[in-house]
């Protein structure tokens, strides 16, 4: 809600009954939010654009607490410089920033084609692997960052991401506003925070469940 070039905040959440307590929040708190399937996550977020009127769709998923407006705006930016030549701009084509950090820019049309053609499971619960793995498929824009700092795991999956996160977040003192370059200043005063969750592997994006 802090980035500025983001027009409007959807929740997309499942149809579980186990997601009830998401919309009851939502619902007390005045954020918009839609349900959808439980796996097929693409479908989820095209009936989220539909739903919401949107031409374009920013994505950004629940596991990433560490989310910076600065970089959900960078990657906008990105998008809207290559307009109209462009149906997805990403942060995470090449990995330069932190997994945790992730962005994802779709125009609609995009992801009404994807929902059609992706067959596989992983490019239904992940949502964009089908528009970025086939080189020429899409018209894709992929943003760096200026230095390569892909190797740190700021994502929560585990109970050791989630160990991680909330140490970041004692160590601003109840602030929610900091940002990723905060975040990389605290880890080079203290590095071995980093070790809480180093060795934490990375799923694959072919990776399902």
């Amino acid at each position: 809600r802090r980035a500025r070039k983001v027009e409007r905040t959807v929740v997309a959440t499942t149809t579980d009954a186990g997601d009830d307590p998401v919309v009851a929040l939502c619902a007390a708190r005045g954020y918009a939010c839609t349900r959808g399937h439980p796996t097929d996550v693409l479908d989820r977020y095209l009936q989220a654009a539909r739903e919401a009127g949107a031409q374009v769709v920013v994505r950004i998923t629940a596991d990433c607490p560490l989310i910076d407006p600065e970089v959900v705006d960078r990657t906008v930016e990105a998008f809207l410089a290559a307009w109209p030549g462009v149906d997805y701009a990403s942060n995470r084509i090449v990995r330069t920033y932190p997994i945790g950090l992730d962005v994802e820019v779709v125009r609609r049309e995009a992801l009404e084609r994807a929902a059609v053609e992706a067959r596989e499971p992983y490019q239904r619960e992940h949502v964009t692997p089908y528009l970025y793995e086939s080189p020429g498929r899409f018209r894709v824009v992929s943003v760096e960052a200026e230095d390569d700092y892909g190797h740190l795991r700021w994502t929560v999956d585990t109970p050791e991401d989630l160990a991680f996160v909330r140490q970041v977040y004692r160590r601003f003192g109840g602030r929610a506003d900091f940002g990723w370059r905060e975040v990389l200043d605290l880890l080079a005063r203290e590095p071995d925070l980093i070790a809480i969750n180093a060795h934490v592997r990375q799923k694959g994006y072919r990776e399902v469940g």
